[in-house]
């Protein structure tokens, strides 16, 4: 297949690109490498592909209408896989615009650009902060997501409806993918695990909010991709059982779906940094906060209909995972020094 990829210098987006094109597929990249986080990791990402032969790339904006119009038009996909955000839960309440920019108006060409070009199927990030004061666990695709706690989260699942108005409209098979908590190597340096890693390597004092009580359904990132892949490869169809009268939230009579897509079972924060801390052989300076605005406690990913009907199976262990990061961190702290 020809597949476009946005977000694909970032930490998933780049990860998908290598396996798409591990397996033959002609991918066609873009990322604006702003500056959210440092630049070069994302150049480092991307030197693990650019070079391909199936592989092209463009730098802009997906709220660049005419950019992303162009690229539409001239490329013609057979899928487009759309990772390119404005992360994060905290930045979004210092810089709103950020995200109603890319996470809004910048979705909103990308539906536009396969309406146009008659794209057969979109597979687009969502997140589990859509959960935000959902408190019945494991999270659901089917319970409801009408309380989120970030700007982030409510861009999210924003998108989600946007996805369903063209889905219905156009007929445009559309799967929104809930990702938890995803790590790994090349991750990002806003997320905890890097942040951690940092401190910890420079010995200064780790935050740890919720006074550590937070549980995660931490997902490693290979897991994450075959899970993407996965989806790829079975645009959504249409629910024939969906019933109007009472309506199932990850389902339609329209070609859409939403799925988790996580690891399952939830580690207890002080868990995670304590195999960071083994596999770094440093112990962390702690302080204890409390929870911070537009956090949630916990997480835990029911993923039942992702594994039911495409046969996802997450396999990395948490102690895994953080070994192969560990392992990659070290080895790029010691670059930046």
């Amino acid at each position: 297949m020809k597949i476009l990829v946005t977000g694909s210098a970032g930490f998933i987006g780049s990860s998908v690109s290598i396996k798409l094109l591990e397996r033959g597929d002609e991918v066609v990249g873009i990322d604006n490498h702003n500056d959210y986080y440092d630049p070069q990791l994302k150049e480092l990402r991307l030197s693990r592909h650019i070079h391909h032969s199936n592989y092209s790339h463009f730098r802009g904006d997906i709220e660049n209408r005419e950019f992303i119009k162009k690229i539409f038009s001239s490329e013609r996909f057979d899928c487009v896989v759309n990772l390119a955000a404005q992360a994060g839960v905290r930045y979004s309440i210092e810089n709103p615009n950020a995200y109603i920019d890319t996470n809004l108006v910048g979705f909103g060409n990308i539906l536009e650009g396969c309406r146009q070009t008659e794209v057969q199927n979109l597979v687009y990030a969502s997140s589990s902060s859509t959960y935000g004061l959902n408190t019945k666990q494991p999270f659901s695709v089917h319970h409801p997501v009408n309380h989120p706690v970030s700007l982030y989260a409510a861009t999210k699942k924003a998108n989600e409806l946007m996805a369903h108005t063209y889905s219905h409209l156009y007929q445009i098979p559309t799967t929104g993918l809930r990702f938890f908590t995803v790590y790994g190597p090349y991750d990002r340096p806003d997320m905890a695990l890097q942040k951690f890693a940092n401190s910890i390597m420079k010995e200064e004092t780790i935050k740890v909010y919720n006074y550590g009580n937070h549980k995660r359904d931490f997902t490693y990132i290979d897991d994450i991709v075959n899970g993407v892949v996965k989806v790829i490869d079975k645009p959504a169809a249409s629910n024939s059982y969906w019933d109007s009268s009472n309506p199932d939230p990850s389902s339609s009579s329209a070609p859409y779906r939403i799925y988790n897509i996580g690891n399952n079972n939830p580690v207890n924060l002080m868990d995670y940094i304590k195999e960071l801390e083994i596999n770094l052989g440093k112990e962390a300076k702690k302080e204890f906060l409390p929870m911070q605005p537009g956090d949630v406690p916990d997480t835990y990913a029911d993923i039942s209909d992702l594994s039911d009907e495409l046969g996802y199976q997450p396999f990395t262990s948490v102690s895994e995972g953080v070994k192969n990061f560990s392992e990659w961190f070290k080895e790029y702290y010691q670059s930046k020094i």
